[in-house]
């Protein structure tokens, strides 16, 4: 029989297991307007009960930058400057290579949402209303 404290012990941990504080979760992105997540193939959730972590979002981030742009041999980066000289330069020996400073904040869009077919990993919020999808996984 066991003693006081091992059944103490044991509904402490029965207790935790009924609150359900936390679990996660695998699931597939089956929709992404509106955002549907189907969970181990037994739940679907849909936009109200996820919670988005910026590693499945598009956002907008402002970054400083300082740097000058660069010439691509595969890039067409040709373009034209207006010209006002005393006439001692001819078009056709004008050098137009150069680069340009880029600098100061910068506003740059991030494209991190999720598509249909995503596989991701959910932590389940306490009493299990809420999912904070984490971020994509790789299902083997």
């Amino acid at each position: 029989m066991p003693n006081l404290i091992e059944i103490i012990k044991q509904a402490a941990v029965e207790a935790v297991k009924a609150s359900n504080p936390c679990a996660i979760m695998f699931g597939k992105v089956i929709s992404t307007t509106p955002l549907k997540i189907n969970v181990e193939q037994r739940l679907t959730l849909d936009e109200s009960h996820l919670i988005l972590t910026s590693l499945v979002r598009d956002f907008e981030i402002e970054m400083t930058v300082d740097h000058f742009t660069e010439e691509d041999a595969f890039l067409d980066t040709t373009h034209s400057h207006p010209f006002s000289g005393d006439g001692s330069v001819s078009s056709a020996s004008f050098d137009s290579t150069h680069k340009h400073a880029y600098k100061g904040k910068k506003k740059f869009q991030v494209h991190l949402g999720l598509v249909e077919g995503d596989a991701v990993m959910l932590l389940q919020v306490q009493g299990g209303q809420k999912y904070i999808v984490l971020d994509r996984v790789v299902m083997t």
